[in-house]
């Protein structure tokens, strides 16, 4: 038996799908969204059906973009470090670093890590596409790689996997240093403990 709409039921259901989301936060922000404006429920509506209509990966770091821009802001900007790519988990992780406002070269997300349990294998991520732009690129123009990576044990067999494909090529690759705490998630760090971290990369 229902004790209350089957709209709100649905809309709490859905909220309830997004990670982090248990079934009381649902219930708040469904309730939230019923005593909004109307006009507020279809500017998210809108947004919702935007991210998936409109968003693509940029054809050159991965990362999200808008259709009609592409490649994105940060791979067209004259302004990037050029000579540095640093090699993120997520576009989360991503934005985690620019929060810091230290690192300025350019990035490449991989959409994922090496996980054989989960059945994720090397040609899952973003790994081909990363040694295509490399290989594609001026010799003299890519400098270092860092590889930016949680500290999980996914993580770390991901960085090997990449620090043995990238060496031989002559690049010169690093990672950032141990100040995140193993296991952590480099999108919920503080911009300082991030700062130090890509401060203090050392060589793979």
């Amino acid at each position: 038996m229902h004790y209350t709409s089957l709209s709100i039921e649905a809309l709490i259901d859905e909220f309830a799908k997004l990670p982090g989301i248990g079934r009381k936060t649902a219930q708040r922000l469904a309730m939230h969204i019923l005593h909004e404006p109307r006009d507020e429920a279809v500017k998210l509506a809108e947004a919702l059906i935007d991210v998936k209509d409109k968003v693509i990966r940029c054809s050159v770091c991965q990362n999200v973009t808008d259709r009609g821009a592409d490649p994105c802001a940060v791979c067209t900007s004259r302004s990037r470090d050029r000579s540095v790519i640093c090699v993120v988990e997520s576009p989360v992780d991503m934005l985690a670093f620019e929060k810091t406002g230290y690192y300025k070269g350019l990035y490449h997300v991989l959409h994922g890590v090496i996980s054989p349990l989960d059945g994720i294998g090397p040609d899952d991520i973003k790994v081909r596409e990363l040694l295509a732009r490399i290989s594609t690129t001026h010799p003299s123009e890519i400098k270092e790689v860092v590889l930016a990576l949680n500290p999980t044990i996914e993580g770390e067999t991901t960085a090997l996997y990449l620090a043995r494909l990238l060496k031989p090529l002559g690049i010169f690759v690093t990672k950032i240093a141990r100040g995140i705490p193993v296991g952590a998630e480099l999108e919920f760090i503080d911009e300082a403990t991030l700062s130090r971290a890509m401060e203090g990369r050392s060589a793979v």
